[in-house]
């Protein structure tokens, strides 16, 4: 049996903590706090996220401004855009999306056992995408 997503709808405003145990789909505005940690969180197109946010899995078609903590993947869709850093193993930005702030990926390593390697830091992915020039950065370099 599927369960549909929960779901705040575009004319709904929330401004504080924002928590569940089921997967949420946000069209309405949210200002605070986000937390699903086992559960999927879907920003919808009409969606407008200030926010800090920590879900197991992240899809951005609307607009967040605050860190994304995901402990599977963070996408961003073609309508997306994301103004803050994303912590997660797997993050996937599509073509046409807007994205400003930096990328932190890194693995989930099993608990090391006695027979396994000692534990130590983790490896560690940065990529930091710089905003496009404009139109007067390229007449300055010319």
């Amino acid at each position: 049996m599927h369960e549909e997503p929960a779901s705040i709808g575009k004319s709904i405003v929330i401004n504080g903590e924002l928590s569940g145990s089921e997967d949420l789909t946000i069209e309405g505005r949210v200002d605070g706090r986000i937390e699903l940690r086992d559960h999927v969180l879907t920003i919808g197109a009409n969606g407008r996220i200030t926010a800090q946010v920590a879900a197991k899995s992240i899809i951005v078609l609307g607009h967040v401004t605050g860190n994304l903590a995901a402990s599977e993947k963070v996408d961003i869709r073609e309508s997306g855009s994301v103004e803050g850093d994303i912590v997660a193993p797997r993050v996937a930005i599509a073509d046409g999306s807007h994205f400003r702030g930096s990328i932190d990926m890194q693995r989930r390593e099993p608990p090391a056992g006695p027979d396994g390697p000692p534990a130590g830091p983790k490896p560690e992915a940065r990529v930091s995408i710089p905003a496009p020039a404009s139109p007067i950065d390229e007449l300055v370099r010319a």
